[in-house]
């Protein structure tokens, strides 16, 4: 039986270890290595122009501190958010740290757009990654399975796919406000191989955040898209997907942690503000 406490402090962990790193930040301005308040001084006093019109002032190296900080945080919370929704999948659905892995290979291409070649002569690829997987034949629960199973078929007819699916595969954002088409041309690719292979795919957000747009293209690609909103639709939302689908209370989870993870937080980001 695993006890709740327990399995929050787990879950904390694993949600909050990447965003520690995040506290050492400090900015490369350009050169080889981070760059200390030292540095900076150093660099920026050393060139006139800067000097004579303030910028080697210490709240410059706050500003470049600040915000590759924040870029770091974002980037962090996202790694993190990947390694929970693994996590919980594997707790919740008798899943192992395999079952839950997917991707694939592709070849790698010259400039002239033709696969490059190893020493043996065979087709160079690299390996694509998407974040999470549930195999339908992996879990182990029959209700559980049956449950997975007929949300996945009721996606997949909403979608209009029409091969036999055999579980889902995700990609895990803690938001995405940008709409890079290099990211959106890549998951549109991501979609195609997964239904090839047999799965259903599944963009999850942790949070509101998403471009609308990209939304819409998403959805429009195949891919089913769950946002970090509080609905019950297990449909669209990602925390009444673990509830109702996976069968754990991620909300629940969240909001008995919102202390101890805002607490901790608050200390990195009062780090990245500051001078030093």
């Amino acid at each position: 039986m695993i006890i709740q406490s327990d399995r929050d402090e787990r879950y904390r962990e694993i949600l909050i270890a990447p965003v520690r790193t995040c506290a050492d930040f400090k900015p490369m301005m350009g050169q080889k290595e981070p760059v200390d308040l030292n540095g900076f001084t150093s660099l920026y006093g050393s060139d006139p122009f800067y000097h004579w019109i303030g910028l080697d002032d210490p709240k410059m190296f706050a500003v470049h501190k600040a915000s590759g900080g924040m870029t770091s945080v974002y980037r962090q919370v996202g790694i993190g958010g990947e390694r929970l929704v693994r996590e919980v999948l594997q707790d919740s659905l008798g899943l192992n740290s395999e079952d839950v892995k997917w991707g694939y290979n592709v070849p790698v291409l010259g400039e002239d757009g033709n696969p490059l070649l190893n020493k043996a002569g065979e087709v160079k690829t690299r390996r694509l990654d998407l974040d999470g997987r549930i195999p339908l034949d992996k879990v182990s629960d029959g209700a559980t399975q049956e449950r997975v199973k007929a949300w996945v078929e009721k996606r997949k007819t909403a979608h209009g796919i029409t091969v036999p699916l055999n579980g889902a595969v995700f990609e895990v954002r803690q938001g995405y406000k940008s709409a890079d088409s290099k990211r959106q041309n890549g998951d549109l690719t991501n979609a195609t191989h997964a239904i090839g292979k047999g799965y259903l795919p599944v963009l999850m957000v942790l949070s509101e955040q998403m471009n609308f747009s990209v939304q819409t293209r998403y959805r429009a690609s195949n891919w089913t898209v769950l946002m970090g909103d509080l609905t019950d639709d297990t449909d669209t939302s990602t925390f009444a997907f673990f509830h109702d689908v996976v069968g754990y209370d991620l909300q629940a989870f969240f909001e008995r942690q919102t202390e101890a993870i805002r607490s901790e937080v608050a200390g990195i980001l009062s780090g990245l503000l500051a001078t030093e």
